[in-house]
């Protein structure tokens, strides 16, 4: 059974920093599985096939992951960039970044901050988000209902679809996993119990989050 909740980022990001004349292209994308990460990584490296690195680390899950200095010294590159994606706790995040070498070498630890220092503003490029597991539930009522249910649901803070409009109006509710009953329970209230209720599909949708 799926979990109901993970960290994760938007679908992408794409910013360039400049540490000592070397320049560092950050990219991160959310990604569904190992082989979109691979696709990913493939896509970046070909791109930039004359740059000096492009070192990266992806984490689907906790026991899906990776990373490469790409020529770097060992240790230096993907294993930072991996760490920044752990500490902030994200999976199905894929990260590439791309130098070009200025010229000024950097040390062990400065290419260490600089890679970590990459991925974070890749991160920050693409945003956080939450992935919450929602539960659908349709909502069936009669024309006279609207302006209640209407003022009701936009207050509730719940994911609304567009109403749909035939005889009678039906509207899609996405709530978190759990929170079901209880709408439902409200919703009956306004309506006087006029209202057909159909739970429909389960399905993840984003919710973003600061981040820090």
């Amino acid at each position: 059974m799926p979990q109901n909740h993970y960290l994760t980022i938007g679908n992408y990001g794409e910013t360039e920093i400049v540490i000592q004349k070397s320049r560092f292209i950050c990219r991160a994308k959310h990604v569904r599985n190992e082989e979109e990460a691979v696709q990913f990584v493939q896509d970046v490296s070909k791109k930039h096939w004359d740059a000096t690195h492009n070192c990266y680390a992806y984490l689907v899950t906790d026991t899906i992951q990776k990373s490469s200095d790409d020529g770097e010294p060992a240790g230096t590159a993907g294993r930072p960039i991996l760490e920044v994606i752990h500490a902030k706790d994200l999976l199905y995040t894929a990260i590439v970044v791309t130098r070009y070498f200025g010229g000024i070498k950097l040390g062990a630890g400065g290419l260490v901050r600089a890679y970590s220092q990459g991925a974070a503003a890749a991160i920050q490029a693409a945003g956080i988000v939450q992935r919450l597991l929602h539960q659908e539930v349709i909502f069936t009522f009669d024309y006279h209902f609207m302006g209640k249910m209407e003022y009701e649901l936009r207050q509730s803070g719940y994911l609304l679809d567009p109403p749909q409009f035939t005889d009678r109006i039906s509207w899609s509710v996405w709530v978190p996993l759990g929170e079901e009953n209880k709408l439902m329970e409200q919703v009956t209230n306004w309506t006087n119990g006029q209202a057909q209720i159909q739970v429909g599909r389960t399905e993840y949708r984003d919710v973003p989050v600061k981040d820090s």
